[in-house]
């Protein structure tokens, strides 16, 4: 076997794409020929060296079909990762008696391995279980001729041409176009974005829309009774109400003695009879 496999052999696709391309790319295409000679050496010998070889000739066929899955936003080392373990799984059940080549053999299971890591990491809920819905998937972009939506014809066509129910061309076309939201988004962002959560579109049963509107009114209407009671009050009360109960830091009732020049107890019944005519305007 030729030394200049050795390298190659030991690289990883994710550590550098860059070297990992380049040094595929430099490893000799087998003549048919030799490919028959390995690939008979392989199916009757078990001969291990005649696989490994095999495989190191087509890596660069790999890579090529993976640059054709570049549109799907996935790791181009990921997907090349992906293709190499259907190489090697097309390698081990290559015939050579079928009188075919290994490349047109392997490619099958070489896009067979890049779809399933495709549909496993293109969307957080899987897309496509059924045998149509793959055929979808991996088909509609092609058949598009736009990112605009399918008109009728050619939602039609796109069916008739895939062997599946316009229906599902509709429903795959929907699923395309969406995209994955966290249902609790986080809160530190533009806040129109946080109402795009689906938690903000649950209904909440614990909530009754005739009780809420009841409430608010109930508030609204006694606010504005406080604020009236509030108003009849001398302004003398209203001070010492502000100063007992609204202001951050309450005041006490020798504080405001002192600075009403009136014993603490009078302080006392002024707020009492505040109170009581404060609650007798909300009750009312």
């Amino acid at each position: 076997m030729s030394n200049s496999l050795q390298p190659v052999d030991q690289m990883v696709p994710g550590a550098n794409l860059a070297a990992y391309v380049q040094a595929v790319g430099s490893i000799p295409v087998l003549s048919p020929e030799r490919e028959r000679e390995l690939a008979e050496d392989l199916y009757y010998n078990d001969n291990l060296n005649a696989a490994r070889e095999l495989v190191m000739s087509h890596l660069r066929f790999v890579v090529h079909i993976a640059r054709s899955y570049s549109g799907y936003g996935l790791a181009e080392a990921d997907l090349i990762q992906e293709g190499n373990v259907g190489l090697m799984k097309a390698v081990k059940r290559f015939n050579p008696e079928k009188g075919v080549r290994l490349v047109s053999f392997a490619v099958h299971w070489i896009k067979a391995e890049m779809h399933e890591f495709i549909l496993r990491n293109w969307r957080i809920v899987k897309v496509a279980t059924t045998k149509a819905q793959r055929k979808l998937f991996f088909n509609l972009r092609s058949q598009k001729k736009s990112l605009s939506w399918l008109s009728a014809d050619e939602a039609k066509a796109v069916a008739e041409d895939l062997g599946v129910d316009v229906k599902e061309v509709h429903r795959m076309e929907g699923r395309l176009a969406s995209r994955d939201l966290a249902y609790d988004l986080p809160t530190d962002g533009d806040e129109e974005d946080n109402w795009q959560a689906p938690q903000y579109f649950l209904e909440d049963q614990s909530s009754d829309p005739a009780t809420a509107v009841e409430e608010g009114d109930w508030q609204e209407n006694s606010e504005s009774r406080l604020h009236s009671a509030l108003s009849d009050l001398d302004e003398r009360s209203r001070d010492i109400l502000a100063q007992r109960w609204l202001a951050d830091e309450k005041a006490t009732l020798h504080e405001l003695a002192d600075q009403y020049g009136v014993s603490a107890e009078r302080i006392r019944q002024l707020e009492a009879n505040a109170m009581k005519k404060l609650k007798a305007a909300i009750a009312a």
